[in-house]
Parts: C-alpha cells; structure tokens; sequence
C-alpha cells in the first residue's frame, strides 16, 4: 500500500539537523511529507510519496521551526527607566533604592490579572513567531508568591491556546527573594519547597522548574533543595548557573539530570564535563551579556571538546535582555561568543528542543516528528545568522499548517 500523505512541501532544500547527518543535515532537491501534522517523510524530492496538496517551494531552504528555550515572556511593566537611569551613570543599588531592579517587576507582575499579563506578553510572542519560533519556552518567576506564580503560569499557557505556537512552561520561584521574606532566605525556599512546588506540579501547570543558583540568587544548597522537591513531584529540572561568578551550579544541575543549565559564563572544566556525562544541553543567552555588557564570554571550547550540546536562546526579560529575536540571538552567538553557523541553527532547533525534554517531538526534520517548519527566503543557511534587523522569513509551518 502506498505511504499516504495529505502535504507535501518539494522542490526545497532543507537542513534537516539530523544528527546522523554531516552538518546542517543539508539534502538537496528535497521534500517533507506530512500526515495529520506529523512528518511521515523526507528525502529528495524525485521519491516524495503522493500526496493530497503539494506546495512547491521553488528552491527555498527549509529549516525545522525555530524553538526560543530560554524566555521571561509573561511579567508586568518594563524597566526602560531603569535602563535610562543605567546610562545617566546610576548604580544599582541606586536603581534598586528608587523602586527599580526585580522587585519593580515583581510588584507590576502582581498587580496585573491573568488577562493583562497574556495581553502584554502577545507582541513579544508575536516578535517571535514572526520569526520562525514553533516552541518557545516561558517561565514564571515574577510574582515570587503562590497565587501571582500560578497566575504566570496560567497566562504562559494560555499563550499557546491564543497562539498557534508550543508553549513549554516552567517553574521559577527560586528566582529572587520578595520583600517579605527579604530576611529569611531559607524561609523562603521552604515556602517554594513545600508549598509552590507541589501546588504546581497538582494542577500541571509546570513542565519543569528553575532556579537562580548565584551570589545574588540562591546558594548551592538551597538550590539543591529546590532540585530534590522538583523531583519528589515529577518536574524535570533546569538552572541558571555561573552567570556573574562560579558556584559550580552546572555540576549540582547535573547530578540531578538537568535538561540544561544556562548562562555559564564562569563556568569551569569539571562542570562542563558533569554536565557531558548527565546529556545536558548548555543553553547559551547573548542578549544578556550583551545588555549588561560583559566581559566573560562562556567556555565555548571547553563545552565543544567535552561534547555539551550547545542551545542559543533570546532570554528575553525586561531586566537583563529585552530582546525578542531569535535570528538576533544566533548573531549575537556567533559574533560575541564565536559560535559557527552550524552551532548557530542547531541551538535554535535540535539543541533547543532537547533542553526543553521535546527532542522525541520537535527540533530537526524527521519521520515522526511534529511538522514544524520555518521556509526562507536565502541562498544559503548562513544569512539567518549573518543578517542584523532583517527577517527572511517565506512561510511557517506548525503541525503541518501555515500559520
């Protein structure tokens, strides 16, 4: 019996990013076939099975649909003034005396309902779509409360019921310390502990949790009793790790499997290898360093040799990265931290996918995977990291339909 197939997108040239494939992945003269949003085919184009709508493409290129892994998309308010008061020379601790820094996002987060936080958060989604995204990842983490931290997680959710776009969500009440509890830390970690964590996981509302493992977030332990709550209640973990300094945060996400650790910029040799034998993916922010204008770029070579699979993600905040652009984010990537095309679009998809537990789902062009695609309008792969201000985009596909 023939292979039945309802679309078939032919005549492209996709990067598939298989990892059984040299590169990009890269067949020539290709097609996509898909059946009820799933991909049942791929190959060159002259074997494409019949199919009940073909759309030529006329030689684009195909990439898998870019996945954002690593987003704050739902939060109150915005911090432009603090960014003005940044380049008027102000300080910030100067910045956090006149109501600014987290604790200003935090109070507009919780002042917002559900129905402004999802308003406000949609011409961020949208930057993104625009763009290519299929996934995107959205934490909660603003409200540092029970009810604002479910009220942000409802509201990601709700995104992708507005939107035709995967939304993964996760958990980040570690994130900072409220105000109320400015003087007990531990305190608060027994809160996010034993009272959010498993509220969260009952009315799934977290595909995974966070936390901020830093001299100015949590230390070491308390992180660690975050992870093992985390996994008492089924929840995956992840970490913002040796961002501003080393606390060999990557190491501890390990131990516990973690889907990635993210920023890294201090991170060291035996934290880069623990996270290679855990199979966790080191999610790379340039829009952050760029922001806060670091210096200390994260060990690229140390991450390569020790074969970490590197993601690239916009982080966008409105404290330490308003940015919304993915095609942006691999520039940034490649300039600022040297990273090749090749690790440029595998950090949008394959390595993307896989730091959000979706590798089996979403991230390269394959049999069985969800039919998630981004077609551009390029001669070769290289200008979605070459270009600055300038979408390509022709088409998106999510689950098999052009939206």
């Amino acid at each position: 019996m023939a292979m039945r197939c309802d679309s078939l997108w032919t005549n492209a040239r996709l990067a598939t990013l298989a990892p059984d494939r040299e590169g990009l992945g890269v067949i020539e003269g290709g097609a996509v076939a898909a059946t009820d949003g799933r991909i049942v085919w791929v190959g060159p184009a002259e074997e494409a099975p019949q199919a009940e709508r073909s759309i030529d493409c006329e030689g684009r290129w195909i990439t898998p649909g870019l996945i954002d892994c690593h987003t704050h998309l739902i939060h109150g308010g915005d911090r432009a003034q603090e960014f003005e008061m940044r380049l008027a020379g102000a300080s910030y601790a100067e910045i956090a005396r006149a109501g600014g820094g987290i604790v200003s996002t935090m109070r507009a987060t919780r002042a917002a309902s559900e129905a402004e936080l999802v308003t406000d958060a949609l011409p961020r989604l949208d930057a993104l779509i625009a763009e290519g995204a299929t996934t995107v990842e959205v934490k909660s983490g603003y409200g540092l409360d029970l009810d604002s931290e479910l009220r942000m997680l409802r509201a990601a959710r709700a995104l992708g019921k507005v939107r035709p776009v995967r939304v993964a969500t996760t958990f980040l009440g570690a994130h900072a310390l409220p105000p109320e509890y400015a003087d007990d830390p531990d305190g608060y970690v027994d809160y996010v502990c034993g009272i959010m964590i498993p509220r969260v996981a009952e009315l799934g509302l977290a595909d995974a949790a966070d936390a901020f493992c830093e001299d100015i977030g949590f230390t070491r332990e308390q992180t660690e009793r975050v992870f093992a709550a985390a996994a008492r209640h089924g929840l995956p973990v992840k970490l913002h790790a040796e961002q501003l300094s080393n606390q060999h945060g990557a190491a501890l996400a390990a131990k516990y499997g973690a889907l990635s650790a993210d920023h890294l910029e201090f991170l060291d040799a035996d934290g880069a290898a623990a996270m290679a034998r855990a199979g966790s993916v080191a999610t790379l922010l340039p829009g952050a360093f760029y922001f806060l204008r670091d210096t200390r770029v994260p060990p690229i070579d140390a991450l390569r040799e020790a074969g970490v699979p590197m993601a690239v993600a916009t982080d966008c905040n409105p404290g330490t990265s308003p940015l919304s652009s993915l095609l942006l984010a691999m520039n940034m990537a490649a300039t600022l931290f040297r990273l090749t095309v090749d690790e440029c679009l595998a950090g949008v998809t394959r390595n993307a996918a896989a730091a959000l537990g979706l590798a089996e789902e979403t991230g390269t062009i394959a049999p069985g995977k969800s039919c998630d695609l981004a077609i551009w309008d390029i001669e070769r792969p290289a200008e979605l990291v070459y270009r600055m201000g300038f979408n390509p985009l022709h088409a998106r596909i999510w689950k098999g339909q052009a939206a």
